[in-house]
């Protein structure tokens, strides 16, 4: 199993994720008074199942870089009744390792945080319970990765290549927009990726070049980039920040990967258009995904807190807190990302079971051919 990293710009807040959430009936009870509303499903006149049967300890385990409002965690547990204890084993990548290794002896209750990469695995290994939730939205149902509802999707993200406006103008050189402009000559030197076995943003640009090129044409394309001199780095902080151009650093590199909600954090201030932009024909759509563990013991909780992660106040939540869309579309997004950090129209796709089936052989390969 591959170890995979996420990054900060991302995950702007991750750094302060509790491990361990405790509760401060006060501030949950001053915010519930506030909204108004529930925030585990059902209306005011009904009250829900985990806040009739709850109480207890519920563990969600999740990737390394779960961030939500402190306000909201704290008004789920008032309101449902449990104490939550949040467990990360690491990345998702890592996160799914995990699960299957501890079948026998679940790591806790309900998991957030599997993406689309690995969700296949998780599946057929399984270490999950099927739940359809009520609070699912209509514009969820695309990301179902089985009809079982094995896996609940709840956030997503595109995974592209970003530019460098400025570089481009003062360069005289056009900006490119396909990934097979990235072979021509003209921007030889100038990108600068991931690796697909050490940074989650690598391995999906990897899955963008399968889905664009085919199984049997992708390597021939990364030996045309490879040719072209592509940079290759192990995560998401180095490239952005150190070889690229176009944000704090002073890279060289004009071409960056990175996601397409990123320019919505370029606009330097005073200013109204960002200094980077995302090149929408290139990118992977990123889904992640919760589901309630098999053999956890607490299910009804479990069900309470996938309902939580699709209520609208954690759907609004997630662009702030984790940078990636809430599969909600009727949530309001920040003003930023409505005006500089659309999605991609026709994302590059590969179905996960095919993923799944090739992930490591196709991470080999790629290190063969762009490492040696």
């Amino acid at each position: 199993m591959t170890s995979t990293t996420t990054h900060d710009h991302r995950r702007p807040t991750a750094g302060r994720r509790p491990r361990t959430v405790r509760l401060a009936a006060t501030a949950a009870a001053t915010l519930l008074a506030l909204a108004g509303c529930s925030l585990t499903g059902g209306g005011d006149d009904e009250p829900t199942t985990a806040g009739t049967a709850g109480g207890g300890e519920l563990t969600v385990v999740t990737h390394d870089s779960f961030n939500l409002d402190q306000e909201l965690l704290d008004a789920f547990e008032a309101e449902s009744g449990y104490q939550l204890t949040m467990v990360a084993p690491g990345d998702g990548g890592a996160l799914v390792n995990q699960l299957v290794l501890t079948a026998d002896s679940p790591l806790g209750d309900v998991v957030y945080g599997i993406d689309n990469s690995f969700a296949a695995r998780a599946i057929d290994a399984g270490v999950l319970t099927p739940y359809t939730s009520p609070e699912l939205p209509a514009s969820a149902e695309q990301y179902a990765v089985d009809d079982a509802g094995s896996l609940t999707p709840v956030d997503m993200g595109d995974v592209c290549l970003n530019v460098d406006h400025q570089w481009f103008a003062d360069a005289g050189i056009p900006e490119p927009t396909t990934l097979a402009d990235l072979t021509d000559e003209r921007y030889k030197d100038l990108l600068v990726v991931t690796n697909p076995a050490t940074s989650s943003p690598g391995l999906s640009f990897l899955l963008a070049t399968v889905g664009a090129f085919g199984q049997d044409g992708w390597q021939q394309y990364w030996q045309d980039l490879a040719a072209n001199g592509v940079k290759v780095v192990e995560g998401w902080s180095d490239a952005y920040y150190v070889d690229f151009s176009g944000s704090e650093g002073a890279g060289p590199r004009p071409i960056v990967l990175s996601y397409a909600s990123s320019p919505a954090a370029e606009v330097p201030e005073g200013a109204s258009e960002p200094r980077t932009g995302a090149l929408l024909e290139t990118c992977f759509r990123q889904v992640e995904y919760a589901g309630i563990i098999a053999g956890g013991g607490n299910e009804a909780g479990a069900q309470a807190f996938i309902d939580f992660l699709l209520s609208a106040e954690v759907q609004a939540d997630i662009p702030g807190q984790m940078y990636m869309y809430p599969v909600d579309d009727a949530v309001e997004l920040p003003e930023a990302w409505a005006a500089h950090a659309p999605l991609a129209e026709d994302p590059h796709d590969v179905p996960a079971e095919v993923i799944d089936a090739n992930r490591e052989e196709w991470i080999a390969t790629w290190t063969e051919i762009v490492i040696g």
